[in-house]
């Protein structure tokens, strides 16, 4: 799939949703999740008086996405750092607050399309799926060296597969013979190992296993617990988020961070609630809003999209 032809999902209303906040000069937007710069093009040519940061920790996603964007000169500054690094990233740029956050939570096309890197269930590659290939461990090494249990709650956790104990005890012997290299071996064991009804249902029969190996060797949840409520926390007041995740553990820990900024920290039963204690969030979306059939036609890769946004309305407590 080409930049020209990748169609960054829910954009439109990522852009109404950050519009309000956006809209003055001198405002800063962070792009959490740069991938292939799709939301970034749309943010720096929608509001043209915006400044944009922009994070990936993917390095060949940072060089193409900066081709895309060196139209914008100035405006534009790319970082190679993992979300959860925001405050470090913003601090190193002297900015104390911004006015708009977006997150993008979906595995970028390109990596999904590059056959190398052994995301894809689809085709045979290196069962590698490391975000920024310079660090840390590869799927295949979580598959060969964590005990039984560990992969199981992996699975489980993860991927919310019910299989994951027959996957997992087909694993451990299958690596006892030799260790796992390729996505495809690992694609007809989880075939094999499942029952004919479980894959009868939900797409490719490999789809979960694959999600909890990329969230495992990528650090997905702890860094996303990390990485959201810091963003909150960068936000001006009148500052907008929005967040689009992929799966129910993703969106399920947006909506708790939000959930706890929209709340009242007040004790129960005082007749009047103190400045402190007040919300700091206001909810743009009631619960996640989910991207239009229309748009799920064309592109498939929005079907499982949630969109949640909030906004700052006060400051921290002291």
């Amino acid at each position: 799939m080409s930049q020209s032809r990748h169609v960054p999902v829910m954009l439109q209303r990522c852009l109404d949703l950050l519009a309000p906040a956006l809209e003055r000069p001198g405002s800063v937007v962070v792009d959490c999740t740069l991938g292939l710069g799709g939301h970034s093009e749309a943010l720096l040519t929608r509001f043209p008086e915006a400044r944009l940061v922009a994070l990936d920790r993917d390095k060949e996603a940072l060089r193409l996405s900066g081709e895309r964007l060196a139209p914008f000169g100035e405006r534009a500054t790319l970082v190679h750092a993992v979300y959860d690094e925001l405050p470090g990233v913003l601090e190193r740029l002297g900015i104390a607050r911004v006015q708009g956050v977006l997150f993008d939570l979906g595995v970028s096309s390109m990596q999904l399309d590059e056959a190398g890197r052994g995301f894809a269930y689809a085709q045979d590659a290196p069962l590698d799926m490391r975000m920024d290939q310079t660090t840390g461990i590869s799927a295949a090494d979580v598959l060969n060296t964590y005990p039984a249990g560990e992969l199981v709650r992996i699975l489980y956790a993860y991927g919310e597969e019910k299989q994951a104990k027959r996957i997992v005890s087909a694993i451990v012997r299958e690596r006892e013979k030799e260790p796992f290299s390729n996505s495809a071996r690992l694609v007809e064991l989880i075939r094999d190992a499942l029952p004919q009804a479980a894959k009868r249902t939900g797409g490719n029969p490999a789809k979960r296993t694959f999600q909890a190996l990329r969230i495992e060797v990528n650090g997905e949840l702890a860094v996303l617990e990390r990485a959201i409520p810091a963003a909150v926390k960068a936000l001006a007041v009148g500052g907008r988020i929005a967040v689009l995740s992929y799966h129910s553990l993703e969106d399920r820990l947006v909506k708790q961070v939000f959930a706890a900024g929209a709340a009242t920290t007040a004790p129960p039963g005082l007749p009047v609630v103190p400045e402190q204690y007040q919300p700091r969030l206001k909810l743009l979306t009631r619960g996640a809003e989910l991207p239009t059939e229309e748009e799920v036609a064309e592109n498939r890769r929005a079907a499982p999209a949630r969109l949640r946004g909030a906004q700052r309305i006060r400051e921290e407590a002291e």
